[in-house]
């Protein structure tokens, strides 16, 4: 799965680039018995829905061309989100000082879900700060950061 992600986000990359946008991440998944090859793209000012046709348009005749996934898939070109994973480590430095929700994987305290602002991160190890103080994870331990508006 990881080596579609790869050569995905090869082709994506210098083509997000060209068209002024930030290649964020690439999906590929199975959702109800149907996979889907998503990019996401993000930049400073925002991504409207023309810099998704744009980078959709751009990618598309590509993949095509390539064909690097064998069985058929819906392509979807979307913004990051406000509210977006965090998986690189860039994305979390990019990050750190805003507010963020982390995921467990299992409860700790009584809660799977913590929010407070992301203070460090460090080889999947993320450290927020909450209102009843600082609390780390482990990368074992973490299921999905995101940002957060408050």
């Amino acid at each position: 799965m990881s080596k579609i992600k790869d050569i995905i986000s090869e082709i994506a990359l210098p083509i997000v680039e060209k068209l002024g946008c930030e290649l964020w991440d690439v999906e590929y998944v199975s959702e109800a018995g149907q996979w889907y090859l998503r990019v996401y793209i993000d930049k400073p000012e925002g991504i409207s829905i023309d810099d998704c046709e744009a980078v959709s348009r751009a990618i598309d005749p590509i993949l095509d061309e390539r064909d690097p996934i064998p069985t058929s898939y819906i392509f979807e070109v979307s913004s990051a989100g406000l509210e977006r994973p965090l998986k690189k480590p860039e994305h979390f430095e990019r990050f750190i000082g805003e507010p963020v929700e982390v995921k467990l994987y299992k409860p700790q305290n009584g809660s799977k879900v913590f929010i407070g602002t992301l203070k460090s991160h460090d080889k999947g190890n993320v450290t927020i700060d909450t209102d009843g103080g600082e609390l780390c994870f482990t990368k074992d331990q973490v299921a999905l950061v995101r940002t957060r508006l408050l």
